[in-house]
């Protein structure tokens, strides 16, 4: 446990006390891939470091429409399933494995105590919480103000930049809940960047093939 607990970014900013506070309350967290992270009317569950896999945040409408508003990786700390502690956030979020998943989670009693006695962790916990809405701002600027075609061109750039892979090993299911749109648009528009000879569509996944004319639409 000690090992994980280290890696907490605001770890050095506690008192001996207040390390073995966490010491005696944090958990490892194990979630299968597609199981439910946290959801608005679950309990929460605290301050989550991703030690690994990819859980994706986002808001779901009351006739079932998904809106992605980040994705966390491996060494992300996320406060967002901590809304009991932080009263700033009031909008629901829902959050789900996208892999295999092991955390650590900071229990929220444990989260609040630290925010109350220790003005460091209180201010880390709320920057975070802004760069977070940073986030969700960005995604909504994405989708309100950027077509289908320039969202579907960032967003395979982004993976490629992120894997280091050309090749997108992903379903055209997948890639429309990344970017908040229906399956059918993004299969289509799939198949007109194939045409175009800016990928090639082969079984669950999409091969990068001109990046330079991807880049040029983003």
């Amino acid at each position: 446990m000690e090992q994980y607990l280290t890696r907490l970014p605001f770890w050095e900013m506690l008192t001996k006390g207040e390390q073995e506070l966490v010491r005696g309350g944090a958990s490892l967290l194990r979630y299968k891939k597609g199981a439910f992270v946290h959801s608005g009317g679950s309990e929460c569950v605290g301050v989550l470091l991703l030690l690994e896999g990819e859980i994706r945040t986002f808001l779901l409408s009351d006739e079932g429409r998904e809106v992605t508003l980040f994705r966390l990786y491996p060494g992300g700390l996320c406060v967002l399933s901590a809304t009991c502690v932080i009263d700033q956030i009031t909008f629901e979020v829902q959050m789900t494995a996208q892999h295999d998943v092991k955390a650590l989670a900071i229990p929220a009693g444990i989260t609040a105590a630290l925010k109350e006695r220790n003005i460091r962790v209180r201010c880390f916990l709320y920057e975070l919480a802004i760069q977070r809405f940073s986030d969700v701002m960005w995604s909504m600027q994405q989708i309100l103000f950027k077509g289908l075609d320039r969202r579907l061109a960032d967003f395979l750039l982004a993976e490629q930049e992120r894997t280091g892979s050309g090749a997108i090993r992903m379903t055209h299911e997948q890639i429309a809940r990344h970017i908040s749109s229906a399956r059918e648009a993004v299969a289509r528009m799939l198949k007109r960047f194939s045409e175009d000879g800016m990928v090639e569509l082969q079984r669950g996944a999409v091969i990068l093939r001109d990046m330079d004319a991807l880049k040029k639409l983003s």
